[in-house]
């Protein structure tokens, strides 16, 4: 069985790096293409062809919601946001997203504190797998 493509929009390098870590220790998932916004996003979409998106919401240039809409008209496909801003009290952000075409979210892992990074990379690759297989 081959890995699920993913494609990570990430402005924080730390993040990016965490990210991609995450997905790439698993075995059934694999990071195919990183950029820092959804302008250079856009360009990498269309190279590496991701079976599933993982992208930021805030971010200069092209934001996640921007970026969403541009997706899915362009290249329709699974997305994924990662981001602070998509707690479940941040309802008009994930309306909006959901809106636009995002099919689920997932809390940025918080650099500063010790998190169980094992439990976080089963949670995250759930979410991947499901995505995979859903058609938009």
């Amino acid at each position: 069985m081959s890995k699920i493509k993913v494609a990570l929009v990430e402005d924080s390098p730390v993040a990016l790096e965490i990210l991609k870590r995450l997905i790439n220790s698993s075995t059934e998932a694999e990071v195919v293409g990183t950029a820092t916004d959804g302008i250079q996003a856009l360009q990498m979409i269309g190279s590496t062809n991701p079976d599933v998106i993982c992208t930021d919401l805030e971010m200069p240039g092209m934001n996640g919601l921007a970026f969403t809409k541009e997706v899915m008209a362009k290249y329709p496909r699974p997305i994924l946001v990662i981001s602070n801003a998509v707690h479940p009290s941040d309802v008009d952000n994930i309306y909006n997203l959901m809106e636009a075409g995002a099919l689920d979210f997932f809390p940025k892992p918080n650099t500063g504190t010790s998190t169980d990074y094992e439990k976080l990379t089963k949670m995250l690759i759930t979410k991947i797998k499901v995505l995979a297989s859903k058609k938009v």
